[in-house]
């Protein structure tokens, strides 16, 4: 296997896992990553939502006791039922329309500059989210004095976990970010920012695992065994990187709003068009 290509696999699995929790795309970000580093076709599109598993056993590591005591109480413990039947309700809408569009948007949103004006967007949504969340709580809500509809992943109903399942499915546009619309769209429902940033790991455990299981089953004919370490790598970068951001998001959430972010998207998507409109970057399409 060439070292550089490993190497390659190595900042893609980091690019991964430092923006697959924050609401900033990492589809979005491993499409244009993989533009710079002409890392792309095929094998690296397979790639790219593979090692997302990477990033997701992070999450799985991080809240192993409460997977483990869900697991172990699902037949006895009401609050152990309710918590998967609500992840699995908020599985399902993603499911059904990435098998139905799943083609469709690959086809024509999988490349830079529409990836760019998502970022765009999308940033300019979490700004409204947020001034409209400010306005209605002031500081109230960082401080942690303001009780929210939904404070705790338990306190979630099903129509909770189903109206967070099809904000979810705003994610099949690369650019738009899986977190993000999770995590504003829970906000914008009514629960607290700890409990939409902790739903949104939960969720991604399925939904990810799922997407590069089925990546993986469905483009088999085009990956060889010689592609193997570059997956195995790219995976253990994305789960180091995925669990050092996801302990960090944790406590920057219970003191901090998402505003920084969505004009982290917006300079970068402007920055990447602009590039892209001047040739001075020739974003591979």
């Amino acid at each position: 296997m060439d070292l550089l290509l490993l190497a390659k696999a190595a900042i893609m699995g980091i690019v991964e896992g430092l923006t697959e929790f924050l609401p900033i795309s990492s589809t979005g970000h491993l499409i244009l990553a993989g533009s710079l580093l002409d890392f792309t076709g095929e094998t690296a599109k397979v790639f790219e939502i593979a090692i997302q598993t990477g990033a997701m056993f992070a999450v799985v590591w991080e809240y192993r006791e409460r997977l483990g005591s869900t697991v172990r109480g699902i037949g006895r413990d009401p609050v152990a039922r309710r918590f998967a039947l609500n992840v699995l309700i908020a599985f399902i809408p993603a499911v059904v329309l990435g098998l139905a569009f799943g083609k469709l948007v690959k086809e024509h949103l999988f490349h830079p500059v529409p990836v760019a004006t998502a970022f765009i967007v999308g940033g300019f949504i979490i700004l409204l989210v947020e001034r409209r969340h400010r306005r209605a709580f002031g500081v109230r809500d960082l401080e942690g004095t303001r009780r929210a509809r939904v404070e705790s992943v338990d306190d979630m109903t099903p129509a909770d976990a189903l109206k967070v399942g099809l904000v979810q499915c705003l994610a099949l546009i690369p650019g738009t970010s899986r977190s993000g619309s999770t995590i504003i769209g829970s906000m914008l429902f009514g629960f607290s920012r700890r409990c939409a940033t902790e739903f949104s790991f939960y969720l991604g455990i399925p939904t990810l695992i799922g997407a590069g299981a089925y990546s993986v089953l469905k483009q088999r004919d085009a990956l060889h065994w010689g592609d193997l370490p570059l997956f195995v790598v790219g995976s253990l970068f994305a789960f180091a990187s995925a669990l050092l951001c996801i302990r960090w998001l944790i406590r920057y959430v219970s003191s901090h709003d998402f505003t920084v972010f969505a004009w982290y998207r917006i300079v970068f998507g402007c920055l990447v068009l602009v590039t892209a409109w001047t040739g001075v970057v020739n974003w591979a399409e």
